[in-house]
C-alpha cells in the first residue's frame, strides 16, 4: 500500500483530471470506520481497502459496486480462488491488490543436521517429530513457533486452518457452532502440547511480527504462517538465517481440506459513492498486469505484489527473485473458500466464515484459546466457554433457535 501511494503519481499523470486524497488507518481502526462508512451509505470514501472476509458479505447485501473491467485487465489472470472469494453469483466486487496463503518456513540446516527430509506436503506428526528433535533452548532454538495472540484475524487464523485439516469446522449445515466436537478437542489439544513443549516462551502474546523477529534471529525450526513472510525469512538483509531457510505446504492431518488459508487485501467501491467511474478507474490502474510491471521496474521484482495474477508467477524474472514462488502458488491455488471443510459447512471461507458474526465469536474464541495456550485455563473449559458464546451470537443473529 505504501508503495502504491508512492506510485500513485504516474495514476495522476495519465489522469489529470483525477485527484486522489489517501487517508491512510491502523487494521483495526480502518476495519471500523470502513464497516460503518458502508453500512450508512456514508459516502466517505471512493475506492475502500477491504479484506476476502467483507467482499463476499458486503457484494451480496448491495453495498458495493460491481467491479466492471475491460479485455485489457483480463480477469482470468487473477488467481482463481482469489477471484472466487472476491465474487457472488459470477459477479466481481473488489479487485485483489496482494493476496497470501500459509505455507511452512522451516530451517533445513537444522533439518539436516538431525537427518529429517521435510517432504513437499508434511503431516502434523512429522512436524512434531521434527519440532521436538530441533528444539534446542539452551542454544536459544526453539523447535516451532506459531501465533497465539488472541484476535480472529490472529491466532483463529491459523487455529482454523489446522482444526480443518483435523476434520473440523466452525458450523454444521443448521448453523450450530463445533467447538466441543472431537476434531476441535484434538487439534486444540495438539496445539497447545506442541507448543508448551517445542515453542519459545510466551507463545500465547505472539503474532506474526513477533514471530517474524524470532525467525529471523534464528531462534524458530519452523513457522507456519502467511506466505508473504517468506520474502523476509529469505530477505538477506533481513535474516540471520535467509540461506537456510527453506519452504513446504501447511501441514495436513486428517484431511488436506483447508490446512492453508486464503486472504487477499483488496479494492472496492462503496455503492454510496458519487464518482464510481473514476474510482474504477484507479482499481483496474493499481490491481493491472501493467502496475506490477511499474513495480517490478521501480523497486525490483523481489517487491512486486504476490497473490494475485497468474502472469506474475509465469515471469522468470519473479521466479528468479522469490525462491518461494512455486510453494506460495501451490499453496494459494490449493485454498477453496466454497470447500475447506471434510463435514460439509454452510459458509464460505477457509480460516474465517463470511458471516458478519464471525468477527465476534472469532475474537471470543481467540482469547479462550490464548488463555489455554497460557495456561490460564484447560482446552476442554475454553472450548466450553467458547461454544457458548458461539451459541450466543448465532441465536442472537436469528441463525436457529
Amino acid at each position: 500500500m505504501i508503495e502504491m501511494q508512492k506510485l500513485s503519481k504516474h495514476f495522476e499523470q495519465a489522469h489529470p483530471d483525477i485527484k486522489l486524497k489517501w487517508v491512510t488507518l491502523e487494521e483495526g481502526v480502518l476495519r471500523q470506520r470502513v464497516t460503518t462508512d458502508i453500512a450508512t451509505k456514508g459516502g466517505q470514501f471512493d475506492v475502500m481497502t477491504i479484506g476476502l472476509y467483507e467482499a463476499p458479505i458486503w457484494g451480496k447485501k448491495g453495498w458495493l459496486q460491481e467491479l466492471k473491467t475491460d479485455a485489457a485487465y483480463d480477469v482470468d489472470d487473477l488467481l482463481p480462488a482469489v477471484r472466487s472469494g472476491l465474487s457472488v453469483d459470477g459477479k466481481l466486487f473488489a479487485a485483489p491488490f496482494y493476496a497470501e496463503s500459509s505455507m511452512l518456513m522451516y530451517r533445513k540446516d537444522l533439518a539436516d543436521k538431525v537427518g529429517v527430509q521435510v517432504p513437499e506436503r508434511p503431516t502434523w506428526p512429522q512436524i512434531k517429530d521434527l519440532a521436538a528433535k530441533v528444539h534446542d533452548p539452551k542454544n536459544g532454538v526453539y523447535g516451532i513457533c506459531l501465533r497465539g495472540k488472541p484476535g480472529w484475524g490472529d491466532n483463529m487464523a491459523f487455529i482454523t486452518t489446522l482444526v480443518n485439516t483435523f476434520g473440523g469446522q466452525w458450523f454444521d449445515m443448521q448453523w450450530k457452532p463445533q467447538l466441543e466436537s472431537k476434531p476441535w478437542k484434538d487439534a486444540i489439544h495438539f496445539y497447545v502440547d506442541l507448543l508448551k513443549n517445542y515453542g519459545p516462551p510466551g507463545s500465547s502474546a505472539n503474532s506474526f511480527n513477533e514471530i517474524l523477529a524470532l525467525t529471523n534471529a534464528g531462534k524458530c525450526g519452523m513457522w507456519i504462517d502467511a506466505t508473504i513472510a517468506a520474502s523476509f525469512v529469505s530477505d538477506p538483509k533481513q535474516s540471520k538465517v535467509a540461506e537456510h531457510m527453506a519452504f513446504a505446504q501447511a501441514p495436513t492431518m486428517n484431511t488436506p481440506k483447508g490446512a492453508n488459508w486464503l486472504w487477499s487485501w483488496n479494492l472496492a467501491i462503496p455503492a454510496g459513492s458519487k464518482k464510481v467511474d473514476a474510482a474504477q478507474k484507479f482499481i483496474t490502474w493499481s490491481t493491472s498486469k501493467d502496475y506490477i510491471q511499474l513495480v517490478a521496474k521501480t523497486n525490483g521484482w523481489a517487491n512486486v505484489p504476490t497473490g494475485t495474477r497468474k502472469s506474475t508467477y509465469a515471469a522468470p524474472e519473479f521466479q528468479k527473485a522469490a525462491r518461494f514462488a512455486a510453494a506460495e502458488k501451490t499453496a494459494i491455488d490449493s485454498a477453496n473458500p466454497n470447500d475447506s471443510t471434510l463435514p460439509k459447512s454452510p459458509y464460505v471461507g477457509v480460516q474465517f466464515a463470511a458471516i458478519p458474526e464471525f468477527q465476534a465469536i472469532g475474537i471470543a474464541v481467540g482469547q479462550q484459546m490464548s488463555a489455554a495456550l497460557a495456561g490460564k485455563t484447560s482446552v476442554d473449559a475454553a472450548l466450553k466457554a467458547g461454544q457458548v458464546s458461539a451459541e450466543r451470537e448465532m441465536k442472537k443473529g436469528g441463525y436457529y433457535k
